[in-house]
């Protein structure tokens, strides 16, 4: 059952709560090293925390700047994502497959979406709200520290892949 901390995806299927999805949340994201730490009873409590939908293809998921206080785990499927520059033209910044996350620096900051997100393909995901995650910290404080950690290597990566791929249109002084 959605819970009232979960965003309203209307025109999408609701595929129930992530509990039901444990062994596959698992498959996908065992894969990352990030998650290393985690253990099937990890997997199952923080899928207790999460709903499941599942969306056609071209379905905008996130938009961009727009306020966002939940992350999505691609479970199926792909997402293509969409920034917009100055000039209102629309660059592909990537395109994101099963394990992926989208949204985590709304969740984490409250801040507008930075980019949108748009489904290239039928796509199933997996929701957790800031609601969500901050009720794991009060109750299983363990899975919120090894979450939270996931969620800063996750951005710390994005950040430094951003900053290499920027390097070349820096201007400056070189030292």
């Amino acid at each position: 059952m959605i819970d009232n901390s979960t965003p309203a995806f209307n025109d999408l299927e609701h595929l129930g709560g992530a509990l039901g999805f444990v062994e596959e949340i698992q498959k996908v994201v065992e894969k990352l090293s990030l998650f290393d730490g985690f253990t099937l009873s990890d997997y199952t409590m923080l899928c207790e925390y999460m709903e499941c939908f599942g969306a056609r293809r071209n379905v905008t998921l996130l938009t961009e700047g727009t306020k966002g206080d939940f992350l999505i785990v691609v479970l199926t499927g792909e997402v293509e994502v969409i920034k917009e520059t100055d000039q209102s033209e629309k660059k592909r910044v990537s395109c994101v497959g099963p394990g992926s996350f989208l949204g985590e620096m709304s969740l984490i900051d409250g801040q507008r979406r930075f980019a949108s997100c748009i489904t290239t393909k039928p796509t199933d995901f997996a929701v957790l709200t800031r609601q969500r995650l901050n009720d794991i910290l009060a109750e299983h404080p363990q899975l919120a520290t090894k979450l939270l950690l996931v969620l800063l290597q996750l951005i710390t990566t994005r950040l430094r892949d951003a900053t290499t791929r920027m390097l070349p249109t820096i201007s400056g002084e070189s030292i």
